[in-house]
């Protein structure tokens, strides 16, 4: 049976990605980043680790795509620099990486006549929305370094598919939450400065709001994109059509924790004025239209989830909540 091929399997929403499709029967082909520690990532402790196959390597480099890309179906490409705040830093990188690298994932896809390539984008490439809800047709505006390497990894995939008739999809995933998330992330981050010693939960704008999924819902709509026909050359939302402000999300969080600790606004985790999204709310219409996908977790129901998974003490080891990780 040939493999569905995972990039960026290692991180959060990849780990879950590559867990979900072995739940579903298929096999999966891994790729992690390679590292001289020889670490898989999140997937070093996934009780699926065995029924895997476990690549390390870097979409940067095309030569290594066209080899893993042989005898692969699928390719989910979700290797990326995601770290908003980092690629004010490191813009570069996030174009080698994101744009480059889903460059070369096409070309290789190509050579190999691969089945498909399903391309993890982002809700960030609409920048503040200029309507409620967010529907495909939004405008794309690069507010960061960061999205702009994704819109261009988006129009270099779809140059592809225009051009060389290489089947692909586009899924442009609102904001994911759930175990494994970066504590640069709002809802880690609350969370782990809660379980710590500290007064105060120091955090960036209070004002933003987002559409909220919980991973394995973002997982298995993935999935469901990828098993549709009908989605082939689109470009597709992945959402819940429903946002809430960073200032109720961490009330929210304060209140199922039923921990109370003053919230502070720090001057280095706000984004530049111009480059701040403001919000994001998910018109998710056409994906209903063209999959049977159904979310199976609310709001509240994720939080517990995701509150339990950080409050064991195995998992909150692997934080810093007095470190502010770009």
């Amino acid at each position: 049976m040939k493999k569905i091929l995972v990039t960026g399997a290692d991180g959060f929403i990849g780990s879950h990605l590559a867990e979900c499709l072995i739940l579903k029967n298929y096999t999966v082909k891994a790729l992690v980043q390679y590292n001289s520690f020889n670490s898989w990532g999140w997937l070093e402790k996934s009780k699926f680790i065995s029924e895997m196959e476990i690549i390390s390597g870097d979409i940067r480099d095309k030569s290594f795509c066209i080899s893993m890309t042989k005898n692969v179906e699928k390719v989910f490409n979700l290797a990326a620099l995601i770290a908003i705040p980092y690629s004010y830093q490191a813009p570069s990188s996030y174009i080698e990486t994101n744009s480059i690298g889903t460059l070369n994932l096409c070309e290789a896809a190509l050579y190999n006549n691969v089945e498909e390539l399903l391309q993890m984008s982002t809700s960030e490439v609409y920048g503040s929305a200029q309507y409620l809800p967010i529907d495909e047709l939004h405008p794309i505006v690069a507010q960061s370094p960061y999205s702009a390497s994704k819109i261009a990894a988006e129009a270099i995939v779809t140059s592809f598919n225009k051009s060389f008739d290489l089947n692909t999809k586009i899924a442009r995933v609102f904001n994911t939450y759930g175990p494994r998330q970066s504590a640069r992330a709002i809802i880690p981050n609350v969370i782990v400065q809660l379980l710590s010693n500290s007064k105060f939960i120091n955090i960036g704008s209070l004002s933003p709001s987002r559409d909220l999924n919980y991973v394995t819902d973002t997982c298995n709509g993935l999935i469901s994109l990828a098993n549709s026909k009908d989605a082939i050359g689109k470009i597709i939302n992945i959402g819940s059509n429903k946002k809430i402000s960073m200032e109720d999300l961490s009330k929210t969080i304060m209140n199922l924790m039923d921990i109370k600790k003053v919230l502070t606004v720090k001057e280095n985790r706000l984004r530049p004025e111009n480059s701040e999204v403001q919000n994001l709310q998910c018109d998710n219409q056409l994906m209903k239209s063209l999959t049977n996908f159904q979310p199976q977790n609310n709001l509240i129901e994720g939080l517990k989830k995701t509150i339990d998974w950080f409050s064991n003490p195995k998992n909150l080891a692997n934080y810093k909540s007095d470190v502010y990780n770009f």
